[in-house]
């Protein structure tokens, strides 16, 4: 079992690489929520995120003769840049299997970083069977993403820096995927403060470790479906597993609609950029996964900022469906001049600002004398968009809600 003094270890073969990243205060998800809430903004880490200390740590404990043959991996994204990063600078060449779909930022960043990536696979799990493959061919040291004490060790990093700057921290929610981050920041909190407690979330589309501890044996999902990619693993490992097992206090999971509604709180409020792995601790938090205390002093890791482009317009749309900011409707109206005019005074006399408005004369189920018309609004909240809808069916308008 890893143990403090690993994690002690770790810190001093990852000081030059790594940065100990800000940990802030939120007046904004302090008064949300009634606790005392300050954000862990790994986000700001070299790489984007958490990995690169793992990554550091393992690599700086490889033999002469590991070194010289060089190392492999598989990752969704980070533990890939993190490893591109910490080889590159530590003069050990680096070949990544990322899978096939991985968000395209992350395969030009690893690229970028001096590594070699190769795509291949569905998931992170086929990466990985690839990964072992050239670890056998080549003779490469394979460093695993999450289920290493070397690996863990180096992640465990964060928890000694949140007891420096939060000492009266009383609770500290971290992501899991393969289980690596919340392995070591969990030892390094209970070596420290055994009092405070840790939680883990999951995304409930990657889910493995709640049934896993229910069972008390590690449970394997036949595939995973979340946003939160970077936690998008079957399963925890076998080297976590015992330590979430012994030093973690409960562990929850969070939907993919309230893991964008946390990524779109963080832009718009805090003015902070983090991927759907960074936000599922905030999520848990402002959708009280857990119970805690007003006051309790909470401690949420954000642990990586690395989303893809196209998932955050996704995901921006959707916090705005969901805070009733966006409204995209379809009906019908009667083809002739003056049809558009009379809907869009009911517009006005609501103040919904329009985004895009698109007419279809030829949609089948519609009558040679009417139009089918697509309309995309601005509005300003759930209660604005009820009153709205309800006043143009009243007037007669047959509305579909489309999102």
């Amino acid at each position: 079992m890893l143990e403090l003094d690993d994690i002690l270890e770790a810190r001093e073969r990852v000081r030059e690489t790594s940065r100990h990243t800000p940990l802030e205060y939120s007046h904004t998800y302090s008064s949300m929520t009634g606790a005392d809430v300050h954000l862990k903004l790994e986000n700001f880490q070299r790489t984007g995120a958490f990995k690169i200390r793992g990554a550091t740590n393992r690599i700086a404990t490889l033999s002469e003769d590991q070194r010289e043959a060089g190392v492999v991996t598989a990752s969704a994204g980070n533990h890939a840049q993190g490893v591109a990063l910490a080889a590159t600078r530590q003069g050990v060449d680096a070949k990544i299997v990322m899978p096939e779909h991985a968000p395209i930022s992350k395969v030009k960043a690893t690229r970028n970083y001096g590594a070699e990536v190769v795509l291949e696979g569905d998931d992170y799990n086929e990466a990985a069977e690839r990964a072992h493959e050239i670890e056998r061919e080549e003779g490469r040291t394979y460093l695993h993403a999450f289920d290493d004490e070397d690996v863990m060790a180096g992640q465990g990093t964060i928890g000694l820096e949140i007891l420096e700057d939060c000492p009266e921290v009383e609770t500290v929610v971290v992501p899991i995927g393969g289980g690596g981050l919340i392995s070591g920041i969990a030892t390094a909190i209970k070596g420290e403060k055994p009092d405070a407690r840790v939680i883990g979330v999951q995304a409930e589309g990657a889910s493995s470790a709640a049934p896993s501890l229910e069972k008390g044996e590690r449970v394997t999902l036949e595939g995973v479906d979340t946003i939160a990619d970077g936690i998008a693993t079957r399963s925890v490992g076998e080297r976590t597993f015992p330590h979430i097992q012994e030093r973690v206090d409960e562990v929850v999971t969070v939907s993919d609609p309230e893991i964008a509604m946390a990524i779109v709180h963080l832009l718009e409020r805090s003015k902070t950029v983090v991927e759907g792995a960074g936000a599922v601790a905030l999520a848990a938090v402002l959708f009280e996964k857990f119970d805690y205390d007003e006051d309790e002093t909470i401690v949420p890791a954000l642990c990586g900022g690395n989303i893809d482009l196209n998932t955050l317009t996704n995901v921006i749309v959707r916090g705005l469906v969901e805070t009733g900011r966006y409204l995209k409707i379809r009906t019908i109206l009667s083809d002739q001049p003056g049809a558009l005019e009379d809907l869009l005074e009911i517009f006005t006399a609501h103040q919904a600002n329009i985004y895009a408005i698109h007419h279809d004369r030829t949609s089948r189920g519609v009558e040679l004398n009417d139009t089918e018309v697509e309309i995309e609004l601005e509005m300003r909240g759930p209660d604005h968009v009820e009153e709205f809808l309800a006043d143009l069916r009243e007037e007669g308008y047959d509305v579909d809600v489309l999102v």
